[in-house]
């Protein structure tokens, strides 16, 4: 089964799969990181999938990603570098994230937006990228049913 290469961030938090997507340096590796310390300091399951890179493949109507092997287990934090957060091989996705700067125009943004992973979709959520403290908390409080 081939999937489809995305430029992606992807975690679990507790037993929520999560996408970050945007362009190069938008904050998609230190979103998840904060997601993953915000999960952990719940006492939930907080596992890495994939950094920079994400296979995504659709199967029996749900998305799953994975790593590229060259890449697996690590993530790189800017101005830190490399690290090597608790990983797991794959996950299945339940919701996307987009990180959008701070306007007037993402204010409010759209309700019911999705993500599109083959023959499946998934709620979209945009995060401003605006360093907070916990964005997992942002996640919970716009999409509780999925955690």
């Amino acid at each position: 089964m081939t999937g489809n290469t995305i430029h992606a961030t992807v975690i679990v938090a507790g037993k929520t799969g999560v996408v970050f997507l945007g362009p190069s340096g938008s904050g998609k590796s230190s979103a998840a990181f904060a997601c993953l310390n915000g999960a952990a300091a719940r006492g939930w399951n907080a596992a890495l999938v994939a950094d920079d890179q994400a296979v995504l493949t659709a199967r029996s109507g749900r998305c799953i990603a994975s790593c590229p092997a060259p890449i697996e287990g690590l993530m790189e934090l800017r101005g830190t570098g490399l690290v090597a957060p608790r990983w797991i091989k794959r996950a299945v996705l339940h919701l996307a994230v987009t990180l959008t700067e701070r306007s007037v125009a993402t204010r409010l943004p759209p309700d019911n937006e999705t993500f599109s992973c083959a023959d499946t979709a998934m709620p979209l959520m945009r995060l401003w990228q605006d360093g907070a403290i916990d964005p997992l908390g942002y996640l919970i409080a716009r999409h509780p049913e999925l955690f």
